[in-house]
């Protein structure tokens, strides 16, 4: 525990004097910059809380390519300014395109920390909760209702079949009735019995309608 607790205090320590020395470096390069008073003191705040805003952005896992962007930016912002500061400018005679530098810096600093912050990116608690959504009890009712029984087939219909009509009346000639009246009488007479159909069809020569129109009339 206490091993522990001293890697940490000297991590701790460590970081306290990286923060003092990177935080008076860029408060030196804006003061030489022009920027004196208290504008001078925030320029390494701006600094340091866009690198914190990157590296949260890089630690989240999402749009990644945005966090490592401004980290860089900001990076290159504090690391420049402490080479400055180790004798390669001179400080009492800034040339112009670092003064336009640190002039602009509050404006790319907001673009940043506003990007960084305020957008939108997809995460992954979206798409789990779409995927883990509870299914409706409606549609689970209706996955453990039995399926309906199938209806029973509809028999065909069936045309009802038309009655032949009744064929028409055979006309029998008068002289022919009393022809076949000779024929039967005479087989009468003859057999002792009443011609039949056939036998009167057969004697006359007559087809078999005209045959049943004679019988019906004797």
């Amino acid at each position: 525990m206490r091993a522990h607790l001293a890697r940490v205090d000297a991590v701790l320590v460590q970081a306290v004097i990286a923060a003092a020395l990177s935080f008076a470096h860029l408060h030196d390069v804006a003061s030489a910059a022009g920027q004196d008073g208290w504008k001078a003191w925030a320029y390494p705040v701006s600094v340091d809380l866009l690198l914190v805003a990157a590296w949260r952005r890089l630690r989240s896992g999402d749009a990644k390519a945005a966090g490592w962007c401004w980290f860089l930016i900001a990076l290159a912002a504090s690391l420049g300014a402490n080479v400055a500061t180790a004798g390669l400018l001179d400080l009492d005679h800034v040339p112009a395109w670092l003064r336009i530098l640190v002039a602009g810096w509050p404006a790319v600093a907001f673009l940043g920390g506003t990007l960084l912050v305020h957008s939108s990116p997809t995460t992954h608690d979206e798409t789990s909760d779409a995927v883990g959504q509870e299914v409706p009890e409606d549609i689970e009712d209706q996955e453990d209702a039995p399926d309906p029984a199938p209806e029973p087939p509809v028999p065909p219909a069936v045309e009802p079949v038309p009655t032949p009509a009744p064929a028409p009346p055979v006309a029998v000639p008068a002289a022919l009735v009393e022809h076949a009246r000779k024929v039967a009488a005479e087989h009468h007479a003859r057999t002792g019995t009443a011609i039949d159909t056939p036998t009167l069809r057969a004697r006359l020569g007559v087809p078999p309608p005209m045959a049943d129109a004679i019988a019906a009339q004797l």
